[in-house]
């Protein structure tokens, strides 16, 4: 196996943020007073929960692990270009192929749980079975598009501070590292956004009509009175 910067950076990274969790964690309370830590992660949790709510996903704790883990590493990845010399994993396109493909195999997953397998196939073909190549095609293109994305975004960044530190005063690349900053934060927020929107698509289940509604209630009201 080979080892280089990215892979070092992204599992470095990752330990810390489990370690992190762990000793944030490690001493909740529910009543009295609580640590800045805590109330601190619960303003995260709580942000979280509201945007996952507001896309259009009505139990948002069933999503919020794999979502706020999407945001947080992102987001992560993008404070950690302070640290001089340090490159985010996200400026790697090996690195966003990963969370696009993350997206990309979460998204039938949770639908088949909230639909069911067949039902969620059956997504494919609406509202007529011609669609069905151009429903695939949208899936592979919207991956494809994810991981460009946040790799276009990073990695432009950080190739601007890096011209910026050698032909320009140190006050140009410090005011770049903190628009960098900005930058990746609002990139982890469509990032986890977007993957929001697709799992919303996808988990969705149709209602049905009001028609077909009342005829089951004239049905059960027939089998009452009998």
């Amino acid at each position: 196996m080979k080892l280089n910067g990215t892979i070092v950076t992204t599992w470095a990274m990752m330990i810390v943020m489990a370690v992190g969790a762990k000793l944030i964690t490690r001493k909740l309370k529910t009543e009295g007073d609580i640590s800045r830590w805590q109330g601190s992660l619960e303003i995260v949790v709580t942000a979280m929960e509201e945007q996952i709510k507001e896309v259009g996903l009505s139990q948002p704790a069933k999503y919020l692990s794999f979502l706020g883990t999407l945001f947080l590493f992102v987001a992560t990845a993008s404070l950690c270009t302070v640290i001089p010399g340090y490159k985010p994993p996200t400026g790697s396109l090996s690195t966003t192929a990963a969370l696009a493909l993350c997206v990309f195999v979460a998204v039938p997953l949770f639908g088949i749980r909230e639909q069911g397998f067949i039902d969620y196939l059956k997504t494919y073909m609406k509202p007529t079975f011609i669609m069905l190549p151009f429903n695939i095609i949208s899936e592979l293109s919207r991956t494809l598009a994810l991981a460009v994305r946040l790799f276009g975004n990073m990695m432009s960044g950080v190739m601007i501070i890096g011209i910026l530190l050698t032909i320009t005063p140190l006050i140009f690349p410090i005011f770049m590292t903190v628009l960098g900053l900005l930058t990746g934060m609002v990139q982890a927020y469509i990032f986890s956004i977007l993957a929001t929107v697709y799992i919303a698509a996808a988990t969705r289940v149709p209602k049905p009509k009001p028609a077909v509604v009342e005829a089951k209630a004239d049905t059960k009201n027939l089998k009452a009175q009998h």
